[in-house]
């Protein structure tokens, strides 16, 4: 069957193939916008507890909470990449909470021995699950004001473009409990019951731990209620609390993403103030690279430089965003998630 899925990873594929037919000819192009605060700029953030401040008793559905879309892309050219390389091994992954992302979403592949290898489509992400875990659970133990909130994603659909599971070895879930059995007290418990979704939780009961927003098959369906309740829904792409409009056709298209995206943020504001929002800033496709999307090309405003000067701008323009839910970009600047991280000022005590 056709489907926007199937059809991002066979165009990955095609382009993977092409580049390697030509020898690299048709390569990576530099990259789009020299970096700036709201783009490839992570390092200038520093913000390795700024959670400390908040009360115990905010609920996580108030919080702005900078975010990464595959966070551990950092392989594979530009049509795969979709983060700064700081490292293997998930060494990016603790640049990117020493700088203050408080949101990762996690891809992985069914290897031998029932473990789990970071993929985005068919590459190999030079890192394991065992190494994020490691990473968050080094950071949480040193800063444990501070929660985590988790995309997991079952990568490998096995079609072409994407990745295939080792065979002989357990489902996904079964792997993934192995996983945290092995690590008590990394997980907020709650969230990875497979029979029972949970309630979204106040910061004091979550402080020092990851929680699982929720745990979501190859083809975006969920493997049992892991996660929290309210993301019954979250399918692949958008619904209910969720803006994934990833498809962005050519650079054009920008303008329409950004619009998504803005669309959502003013929901987000004046939404439910008791259920979480996410919000994708993410997309691409053979003619907009992801580092396109988020940094702009051929004169046309990426999305996070537009995220910069919206969530900067006053009354006088428009209503202000009062809480930004979890914003999941590409390549972010240190400006933007300061700005996203500013945004909570309103619920210190």
């Amino acid at each position: 069957m056709d489907t926007p899925l199937r059809r991002r990873h066979l165009i990955a594929g095609l382009v993977a193939t092409v580049l390697a037919a030509t020898g690299g000819l048709l390569a990576a192009p530099a990259p789009a916008q020299a970096a700036d605060a709201a783009h490839r700029s992570l390092r200038t953030a520093d913000n390795p507890d700024w959670m400390r401040h908040l009360p115990d008793a905010t609920s996580l559905a108030a919080l702005s909470l900078p975010g990464t879309h595959d966070t551990l892309a950092i392989h594979g050219g530009a049509w795969t990449q979709t983060q700064e390389n700081h490292g293997n091994s998930a060494a990016t992954l603790a640049v990117q909470l020493r700088a203050g992302v408080r949101a990762v979403d996690i891809r992985a592949r069914i290897n031998e021995g029932n473990t789990l290898t970071i993929h985005h489509g068919g590459t190999y992400q030079q890192a394991n699950f065992d190494d994020v875990l490691n990473v968050l659970g080094s950071f949480l133990a040193t800063r444990p004001t501070e929660t985590v909130v988790m995309r997991l994603k079952h990568e490998c659909t096995g079609e072409f473009g994407s990745c295939t599971d080792a065979s002989g070895q357990l489902g996904f879930a079964d792997v993934f409990d192995r996983y945290r059995a092995a690590r008590p007290g990394l997980f907020w418990v709650p969230s990875v019951n497979r029979w029972t979704g949970a309630a979204v939780p106040a910061l004091g009961a979550v402080r020092g731990k990851v929680v699982l927003a929720v745990l979501h098959g190859p083809r975006g369906g969920r493997h049992g209620q892991y996660g929290l309740a309210q993301f019954a829904d979250w399918g692949h792409g958008s619904s209910t609390y969720v803006q994934d409009e990833y498809h962005v056709p050519n650079v054009g298209a920008i303008a329409t993403k950004r619009d998504r995206v803005r669309r959502h943020l003013d929901a987000t504001s004046a939404g439910d103030p008791t259920r979480m929002y996410v919000n994708f800033a993410s997309g691409g496709s053979v003619f907009a690279t992801p580092e396109a999307v988020a940094g702009g090309a051929l004169g046309v405003q990426g999305v996070n430089p537009f995220l910069l000067t919206y969530l900067n701008e006053g009354p006088e323009v428009h209503p202000p965003v009062r809480r930004t839910g979890m914003l999941m970009m590409d390549f972010p600047g240190g400006g933007l998630i300061d700005r996203i991280i500013a945004a909570n000022a309103g619920l210190t005590s």
